[in-house]
């Protein structure tokens, strides 16, 4: 990534719905050694904004992992939960340009409309046509609706790190999406931009799962007026029968305790070739030999 030894700002951010696992300590490794390649902060939000979703304790077990692996983060651990006013000040600011409506549908109601064949499904999902676009927020009660936001007819354009060129057209591929939902809770995408700009963040390295989500996030960013960040989406370490490994798919716990060995499979995930020997070396050796040797463009070149 291109960056001067300054300005890099990165970051690792999981959600607490389950201990750590190793497709997690995938991300977590890529986002530290890049950071740490160009002289940068690498800072761990928790990203608990589901509260539906959150495991009690695993916020606690995911800190205690990353500390036994040896990760040092710069500042103090942001947690979602505590940032609900920042979410409804961008929320205002939104709504200032006229940019967000309540919505009453549900998801039931869409999923039966796109089964019937009445409204269609795109790239990411069943595409919304915008039913409640002329909603006036007055006429609801807060519980009965969700907010939207609206998209425009454009395509967004961004060069991945990893994955090159991507670009998505949010009106053809999603239609104007949620940022917050019926039951109040924000969204994911809008908090991660409100935080993401909070923590002055420059650089995300992250799942490629989470490719879809990108095009809205700069979205928001350029509604909100905020900096534009560089992405690279990582690989995805996959079950024998090529599901993502998840918490959802049984991946197991790396525990609290340093396993060298597993750190260093990470590492040859990652492409960067570690020796063999390093599985039997000290943790503090195998982290200043990633740091020393750290490519992030090996990467493809291990999934070649």
């Amino acid at each position: 990534m291109t960056s001067t030894t300054n300005t890099y700002r990165g970051r690792f951010a999981p959600s607490p719905t389950g201990p750590l696992h190793k497709g997690s300590l995938v991300a977590a490794v890529a986002s530290y050694l890049e950071a740490k390649k160009y002289n940068g902060q690498w800072l761990v939000r928790m990203e608990d904004v589901d509260e539906l979703r959150n495991v009690k304790g695993a916020a606690d077990s995911i800190l205690r992992s990353i500390e036994a692996f040896g990760f040092e983060w710069d500042e103090d651990i942001l947690y979602q939960t505590q940032r609900k006013e920042a979410y409804a000040e961008a929320l205002q600011q939104l709504k200032e340009q006229n940019l967000i409506y309540p919505c009453t549908c549900s998801r039931k109601s869409l999923k039966a409309k796109a089964a019937s064949g009445e409204i269609t499904s795109g790239q990411l999902g069943v595409i919304y046509p915008g039913f409640c676009t002329n909603n006036n927020f007055s006429n609801f009660k807060t519980d009965e609706y969700a907010i939207r936001i609206k998209v425009l007819e454009q395509k967004i354009c961004f060069d991945d790190e990893l994955l090159g060129a991507n670009s998505q057209n949010l009106k053809a591929d999603s239609g104007d999406f949620i940022i917050r939902r019926r039951d109040a809770l924000f969204a994911y995408q809008l908090a991660v931009v409100v935080d993401d700009a909070f923590q002055n963040i420059t650089h995300v390295v992250r799942g490629v799962d989470l490719l879809d989500s990108t095009v809205r996030q700069l979205y928001l960013q350029q509604c909100l007026k905020y900096n534009q960040l560089q992405y690279a989406h990582l690989p995805l370490i996959v079950h024998a029968n090529g599901d993502k490994l998840s918490k959802q798919t049984g991946a197991q716990s790396i525990g609290d305790k340093a396993d060298i060995p597993l750190l260093v499979e990470c590492l040859e995930f990652l492409g960067q070739n570690p020796p063999k020997e390093l599985e039997r070396d000290s943790l503090n050796n195998v982290w200043c030999w990633a740091m020393e040797n750290w490519e992030l463009n090996k990467i493809n070149s291990a999934q070649d």
